[in-house]
């Protein structure tokens, strides 16, 4: 699918997008760069094809350091802070530590990206963050930054900081609205309601808007009536069945 082959720094590469969005790129033939926290997913990554980068996104100094000597094409910001099956006991702080990261998180990576004059930023982002509406929801419609749900207000107000960043600088950027993720290292099996994407599926959308001119905002769920998909299956060639299907 991939001709030009690319240098891809993806931030966040062993989470569960992460590592299938590995095996895309490493399969196409692309130079991938992951990034970790924990020193022992290293050889994980290794065993997928990619560079491993230990890093802590709050490091500033470190990661524009690092970005500028990778020098890539492309950045892919996969970076999450949320408990392996949205433990309820767990979620309230990390929901705080995720809106952390898409805010600070974020910006030290645009600036590591505007330092090392990177073509291309494609962030994760999630689509059930918008304000309530009739169903089939398209990307126009506004985030839910006013809901008097505090802890839905924070996740609002962190997500359109993250988009907002990644959006108005000079470099290509893509914003991926996720749906509700299901698969392998998410601790769900079935698809839950209100737009569920499977990881593979999620992964693709990545791998497809790395194609050169692919800007803005796209919903990237399944068909179920909660989130209109019709921009990524028109302009990203996008398929919600999507499977790696053996691919190593």
């Amino acid at each position: 699918m991939i001709t030009d082959t690319k240098k891809i720094f993806l931030a966040g590469a062993t989470g569960a997008i992460g590592k299938p969005l590995c095996k895309l790129l490493v399969n196409d033939g692309h130079a991938v760069f992951g990034t970790t926290r924990n020193a022992s997913k290293v050889d994980e990554l290794k065993a997928l094809g990619v560079t491993p980068i230990i890093i802590d996104v709050y490091n500033a100094q470190h990661l524009k350091e690092i970005v500028v000597d990778i020098a890539p094409d492309i950045v892919i910001h996969q970076l999450t802070d949320l408990p392996y099956a949205l433990d309820s006991s767990k979620m309230a702080e990390a929901r705080i530590r995720n809106a952390r990261l898409r805010e600070e998180g974020t910006r030290n990576l645009v600036a590591a990206v505007i330092a090392a004059n990177v073509q291309k930023v494609i962030v994760q982002s999630i689509a059930f963050a918008y304000a309530l509406g009739t169903p089939s929801l398209d990307e126009s419609h506004p985030l839910n930054v006013n809901s008097a749900d505090e802890s839905a207000a924070l996740s609002a107000r962190a997500v359109a900081s993250m988009e907002s960043q990644v959006l108005s600088e000079s470099f290509e950027g893509v914003v991926l609205r996720y749906g509700k993720l299901y698969g392998p290292g998410t601790g769900f099996d079935n698809p839950p309601p209100g737009g569920p994407i499977h990881v593979d599926a999620a992964a693709d959308a990545a791998r497809k808007s790395i194609t050169p001119g692919i800007t803005g905002i796209f919903n990237v769920a399944e068909d179920d009536g909660a989130v209109n998909t019709t921009k990524a299956k028109s302009i990203l060639g996008w398929n919600a069945s999507f499977r790696l299907n053996g691919i190593a």
